[in-house]
């Protein structure tokens, strides 16, 4: 059985770092940037996106703009820790489209919900509306960001 190794090398983390910092990076940028021609940088971006490491691209956005400056982190407790509640939870977070990230945790509650929204009204729209009718929600604990400190999804490599 012949073993492919996978794993990415250093040429492949500097490939990756600048990708996170400029997704639209044009090949022949980013090949002068780590050093290769632009057939080798299009093969490694090629093999590290058919590998997993390049999960996607995507624009970020200005919330304010967009009229989602208030960004609120809420700490979720159901009243059961089933696999059935658990499932019928997820389900109903991914398709509430103010829910930025839900994360199940361990701890002292059960999920991490993290939202944007227009102002405090849209959050307790929000909260009324939709959290509180989900499947097993009985409590929640609700912290709205006052300042953001930092912001980013680049991974450290």
């Amino acid at each position: 059985m012949i073993s492919v190794d996978t794993s990415a090398d250093k040429i492949d983390k500097r490939l990756l770092a600048e990708l996170q910092q400029d997704g639209r990076v044009s090949i022949v940028d980013l090949a002068d940037r780590v050093g290769l021609s632009p057939t080798a940088t299009t093969e490694r971006v090629r093999r590290l996106t058919r590998d997993g490491y390049i999960l996607g691209y995507s624009a970020r956005l200005n919330p304010e703009k967009l009229e989602r400056g208030l960004l609120v982190f809420i700490e979720v407790k159901l009243d059961r820790t089933t696999p059935d509640i658990f499932d019928r939870f997820a389900q109903a977070v991914v398709r509430a489209p103010e829910v930025l990230e839900c994360h199940m945790v361990a701890g002292g509650f059960d999920y991490l919900v993290k939202i944007r929204v227009a102002d405090m009204t849209a959050y307790r729209q929000f909260l009324g509306g939709v959290l509180l009718s989900l499947p097993g929600v009985r409590e929640t604990h609700t912290y709205a960001v006052m300042e953001e400190i930092k912001n980013t999804a680049a991974l450290p490599l």
